[in-house]
């Protein structure tokens, strides 16, 4: 089976939400996922505090194989777990007033 790690649209009407998520690439954009790794809001004010990744589950899809769409390659090169944007995201969260976690699974 062959594994991407892609968004899948969530959301109304001109008011997008997309989930980062680990997909058999022959599913269709919105279809049965294998693992959700993170979100994106493309509405978010702040710039930085729109994506939020799950970065240890990404290494992990990445070390065995799967193979990113080009919007979530950037993503992941941005916000993942050595990301060039993490010291900016965390600033924008903190203004915010969202908690920053370096894993949001464990809080769950």
């Amino acid at each position: 089976m062959a594994v991407r790690i892609r968004m899948k649209r969530l959301g109304r009407k001109n008011r997008p939400f997309y989930r980062l998520c680990a997909i058999d690439q022959r599913s269709p954009r919105d279809g049965r996922v294998l693992e959700e790794l993170g979100h994106y809001d493309p509405k978010c004010k702040e710039t930085d505090a729109r994506a939020i990744l799950k970065g240890e589950r990404i290494d992990h899809w990445l070390s065995v194989g799967a193979q990113p769409s080009d919007n979530a390659k950037i993503l992941i090169k941005k916000y993942g777990t050595n990301g060039t944007h993490l010291a900016a995201q965390e600033q924008a969260l903190a203004r915010l007033g969202r908690n920053v976690k370096k894993n949001p699974v464990a809080a769950s």
